[in-house]
């Protein structure tokens, strides 16, 4: 490895590392509190039952438990939360340019790594989809901080492959 490649890496890591900071801080911060859905509805996992209240949709009332009881109870749902969020990164070389002091490739890496970490705090499996004219590299949906690493790593680090933009490709894989 040359004194290049070693000044590369080093700083590749620099930027890697900067990005998590930044990245941890703006997660525990403006994203403070656990996840609640904002969506009502009947979820899919059973949760148990409560007494009935007015206004409770009568559809769901368990009538096993309200004959044993003698008053009605209607049963409780929660929503499964866990989900796969694939990040697609265009890594063609019109990624390289930009209008301020971040390439358009490194917004997209400080972008990739904002929602990465919040997906990972509310246990959502992460993976990423780097293209060009075609996929160049999948990683796939993995949980975990040192996944949320390398899918950093690999958005700053790929090297830039073809000169045109084809999402159908990546969006069919």
């Amino acid at each position: 490895m040359s004194a290049s490649d070693t000044t590369e890496l080093a700083e590749l890591l620099e930027e890697v590392r900067r990005i998590e900071v930044l990245t941890h801080r703006l997660v525990t911060d403006i994203m403070a509190g656990s996840y609640h859905s904002v969506f009502r509805g009947s979820g899919i996992e059973f949760d148990g039952v409560r007494e009935y209240a007015d206004g409770d949709d009568p559809r769901d009332v368990d009538w096993n438990v309200t004959a044993r009881m003698g008053r009605p109870y209607v049963k409780k749902y929660v929503d499964e939360r866990e989900m796969t969020v694939l990040f697609l990164l265009d890594i063609s070389a019109s990624m390289t340019g930009g209008f301020g002091p971040w390439s358009a490739r490194q917004m997209a890496a400080r972008v990739c790594a904002c929602l990465a970490a919040s997906a990972i705090k509310n246990h959502d499996k992460v993976g990423l989809i780097a293209f060009s004219e075609a996929v160049d590299k999948f990683v796939p949906p993995k949980k975990g901080a040192g996944h949320v690493l390398r899918i950093v790593r690999d958005c700053l680090a790929l090297p830039a492959s073809g000169a045109r933009t084809q999402l159908a490709p990546a969006l069919e894989f």
